[in-house]
């Protein structure tokens, strides 16, 4: 056929996909030509080349490198190139946010997200990606750590250690076991010191974590008649705990005094019922107030934290006063169940991309971006892999989703 003659080609997009292409002004004197017709006709993504049909080799496909090489009612077949992804891991030392909660870097990106909904960020905070934040009112309070993969046996009173360092010597020469009797009081009350710096309801995993470790360091503490040296211990240190949170509960601990049956509703008036406490990785569920604060104290606070927002978010403000005021907020959240509604009109800081970082490092002592990003890094290889392992059309669909976003 002429090339000005008009002319039809049979396009295979997919297997399943066989589309009619007219061609007004005949076939394009060039391969570029057609791709660009056939991209808009079809409104194709990404990068393709075109095969052909060659009769001299029993209709297999060729590339088309030529349009003189096909004619009027033709069959073309799409081809689409699909390149490796490129990724660039970043290497992010996660452990450190946790042992350094009360440390924050600001990141660009949460910098820009500040400038975009607030712009006077811009002149208040310029600098400010690599300043490091530190919140003087939360370290008193509120705890630092999470629950320790190696839990840190206390230093007991210097008697106790004076009688466990004689029963350690006397176990490693004639595996005499130790009668503790007259030291497990100062045991069990500086185990449950330690153990509520991390956690006030710890679960029974935790709690034999503790033993195993107790036992690990002082051995002449192991009990004979246990099938594992640990179950009696486990057992007196679940009661010390309940003691425990009982006596804090009266001096007015919040997280404990929270679940007093004064404090419950009426048809909620029995010990075991509607406990309030952390459920998943919060490690500061419901702290106390600030040294020397109140509850009108804070609330001015809050008051004038409004007032910041209002004039045009000073951020270094913004975080102190955030960080000052977090244990009223929780109090709201967790005591009183406030509605979102509520919180968002009284707290509208809270609901900005970099006080949501802040405050989540606050409950749980983990910067989420940066451990977001880390655990995207690292598994993001094997994301690629079985979304390439599931064959074109999935890897058609995730490439158009990738254009799309960006």
């Amino acid at each position: 056929a002429s090339k000005s003659c008009p002319a039809k080609l049979r396009v295979i997009l997919q297997e399943h996909d066989i589309r009619k292409l007219d061609l007004p002004n005949g076939i394009p004197g060039t391969v570029s030509e057609l791709e660009s017709i056939v991209k808009r006709a079809f409104g194709l993504i990404g990068n393709f080349i075109l095969h052909y049909k060659d009769a001299d080799f029993g209709e297999e496909y060729f590339s088309l490198t030529s349009t003189s090489d096909i004619k009027d009612k033709d069959t073309i077949k799409v081809i689409h190139i699909v390149e490796p992804p490129t990724l660039t891991l970043t290497f992010t030392d996660v452990e450190s946010s946790i042992r350094s909660p009360s440390k924050s870097c600001i990141p660009t990106s949460v910098h820009s997200s500040l400038t975009d909904v607030y712009p006077s960020v811009s002149s208040s905070c310029s600098g400010l990606q690599d300043t490091l934040i530190c919140s003087s009112s939360e370290h008193k309070t509120q705890r630092s750590q999470r629950w320790p993969t190696e839990f840190p046996v206390p230093r007991f009173a210097y008697d106790t250690e004076l009688v466990l360092a004689a029963g350690s010597e006397a176990f490693k020469k004639d595996g005499i076991q130790l009668n503790f009797t007259s030291i497990l009081p100062d045991i069990l009350e500086k185990l449950a010191e330690t153990i509520f710096n991390y956690v006030a309801y710890p679960t029974s995993a935790q709690l034999s974590d503790v033993v195993e470790a107790l036992i690990q360091k002082h051995p002449c503490l192991k009990e004979p008649g246990s099938y594992n040296g640990c179950y009696g211990w486990r057992q007196r240190l679940k009661y010390k705990m309940g003691n425990y949170r009982a006596k804090l509960r009266g001096l007015g601990c919040p997280e404990l005094d929270v679940n007093s049956i004064k404090k419950k509703r009426a048809h909620e008036k029995a010990p075991a019922k509607n406990i309030k406490k952390p459920r998943k990785a919060e490690v500061n569920f419901l702290p106390p107030h600030p040294q020397g604060e109140t509850e009108e104290s804070l609330e001015q606070e809050r008051l004038e934290l409004l007032d910041e927002v209002k004039k045009g978010m000073n951020y270094l403000m913004i975080n102190e006063k955030m960080a000052k005021t977090f244990s009223i907020r929780r109090q709201e959240i967790v005591s009183q169940a406030t509605p979102v509604n509520d919180v968002k009109y009284r707290w509208p800081a809270l609901f900005d991309t970099a006080q949501i970082n802040e405050e989540f490092r606050r409950i749980t002592t983990v910067n989420l971006e940066e451990t977001f990003m880390a655990k995207l890094d690292l598994y993001s290889p094997k994301m690629m892999s079985l979304v390439f392992s599931k064959g074109r059309r999935v890897t058609d669909d995730v490439m158009i989703i990738g254009s799309c976003v960006t």
